[in-house]
């Protein structure tokens, strides 16, 4: 029974985890943390069958913690410690459903009765489960992700029920579906089940884990699990559709190691992105992999800024491609680092983006793309990542609501932006008057022309900053400024940096 210690004070903490696994060999203490968010990460973590925590302590509490979980889906059981014997307290806790509830300080006789109760409410809801279980899917889904137990009990029901043998040896064949999981499952279930009823003497019942965008296929009954694998990865790359992006294998395990086995698979299946799609990512073999240390290309990224400060899109998108390619030529990288460059690739994009002007930051939700990345299993779904910010860089909307005069005037600025053209000169060349223009102005686009064509100027400046290697005085005469001086003044007002200070700051 695996069991967490969630305490504040060093001395109990220590002292309950030693105590605990005297009471009884069949507990275990596999973590333990000191305050209510480090148990609630820790939790998450090792999903243990028991908690043991405080209510009083600091960050978050006790009944905080455990209602974090409880409503994230958590389902173990909880034992909470306090010192302070309020009835609201023990309330609270009841509603949590924590049957539990020990008062400080400690007496071994209660810590050892209140877990022998715990120990045997989950032996009774394993049997109740087992007992309603419908079908050997249910079964197996239960082992896998919910509340059953690989014990003797179990081992019993399959042998009595399924007539499976005790001590059979299982292997899982995991099917990454990815973000099509749900239009492509029916179609990638029937063929594999298509593959797998050809090999003889082997059974198999297929998982479905939506969470993780797989299609799990629990395989037993074969005799050699080595020819198994070797069989599968002939005959999948032979017949598969393109109905699933990546392929996992864990061979030769027992009931208890099912769970922690099909983790493994799911934890490794990042590695289709180093070896491409067309492998059976094989655990434990994917451990042993030698790589390459993982050099970042900063050449394209500097060939990268340079076409997006010249609104080249279609140049920046040959430059993706031209990184993907660098990952998969003559060398082996990581997974992990591969993912750590594309992160810094895409984080140096939306910078630059920003700074020029070709990126809306509020239409782009930064923390959804890094979690794109560092959960992709596939190099498509890090394709798909990149295509999220792609798809909007450069085209920041122009509302079609804006008033002709405005765009028209809009268009005046970009043509003539380097001779310092006026609201008077533009509003001449538009035959209306300044002061018609500069209110419009100010009403469409929610600045005054001034300060509207100052930001158009620094725009300027910061594409050629970054994009070129033009002196400083030129790039001032480039975007209408003939005293240099002036310009890095106007510079460092709109940016906080002077031009040079700028210019190392992006390069």
């Amino acid at each position: 029974m695996k069991i967490v210690v969630i305490e504040d004070e060093i001395r109990i903490r220590e002292g309950l985890s030693r105590l605990i696994e005297k009471l009884d060999q069949e507990y275990e203490v596999v973590g333990t943390a000191e305050n209510g968010q480090e148990g609630y990460e820790l939790v998450c973590k090792v999903n243990p069958e028991v908690i043991i925590a405080d209510i009083k302590m600091p960050v978050m509490d006790g009944l905080e913690m455990l209602t974090a979980l409880y409503r994230d889906g958590c389902t173990s059981k909880a034992v909470i410690l306090s010192a302070y014997s309020e009835f609201d307290y023990a309330r609270q806790a009841l509603r949590l459903g924590v049957k539990e509830y020990l008062l400080k300080p400690i007496v071994v006789s209660d810590i050892s009765e209140a877990l022998h109760h715990v120990k045997e409410e989950i032996r009774q809801e394993s049997a109740r489960d087992i007992l309603v279980a419908d079908n050997l899917g249910q079964v197996f889904a239960g082992l896998l992700w919910g509340n059953m137990k690989a014990d003797a009990m179990m081992e019993k029901l399959l042998e009595d029920r399924y007539k499976i043998p005790c001590k059979s040896r299982y292997a899982e064949l995991c099917l990454h579906l990815g973000e099509h999981y749900r239009e492509n499952l029916a179609s990638a279930k029937r063929e594999m089940e298509s593959l797998l009823k050809t090999r003889k003497q082997l059974s198999y019942v297929a998982l479905e884990e939506e969470r993780e965008h797989m299609l799990v296929f629990l395989l037993y009954g074969y005799s050699d699990s080595q020819s198994l694998e070797r069989w599968l990865q002939q005959e999948i790359l032979r017949v598969r559709s393109r109905k699933y992006e990546g392929i996992g294998w864990n061979g030769d395990l027992l009931l208890e190691d099912l769970r922690e086995g099909c983790e493994q698979v799911c934890r490794y299946m990042e590695w289709n992105i180093s070896l491409g799609d067309d492998v059976l990512i094989s655990y434990p073999k994917v451990t042993s992999i030698q790589t390459s240390p993982c050099i970042y290309p900063i050449e394209i990224e500097n060939q990268m800024k340079i076409h997006i400060c010249a609104s080249n899109m279609q140049a920046v998108e040959k430059d993706f491609s031209e990184f993907a390619d660098y990952f998969h030529k003559d060398k082996l990288y990581e997974p992990k680092e591969i993912k750590e460059c594309y992160v810094r690739f895409l984080w140096a994009m939306m910078n630059v983006s920003k700074e020029t002007g070709l990126l809306d930051y509020e239409k782009l939700e930064q923390q959804t793309l890094l979690e794109q990345i560092m959960g992709a299993k596939t190099r498509e779904e890090l394709s798909r990542a990149v295509s999220t910010l792609t798809d909007i860089v450069g085209k920041t909307e122009t509302e079609d609501s804006v008033h002709l005069t405005v765009k028209r005037a809009q268009s005046l600025i970009r043509e003539f932006y380097q001779s310092g053209i006026t609201l008077e000169e533009i509003a001449a060349k538009l035959n209306i008057t300044p002061e018609y223009l500069g209110t419009r102005f100010h009403k469409e686009l929610g600045v005054n022309f001034s300060t509207y064509i100052k930001n158009f100027r620094m725009a300027k400046a910061k594409e050629l900053l970054i994009g070129t290697q033009m002196k400083l005085y030129e790039i001032a005469e480039k975007v209408g400024y003939s005293d240099p001086k002036y310009f890095s003044r106007v510079f460092k007002e709109s940016t906080g940096q002077l031009p040079g200070d700028y210019r190392k700051t992006h390069k």
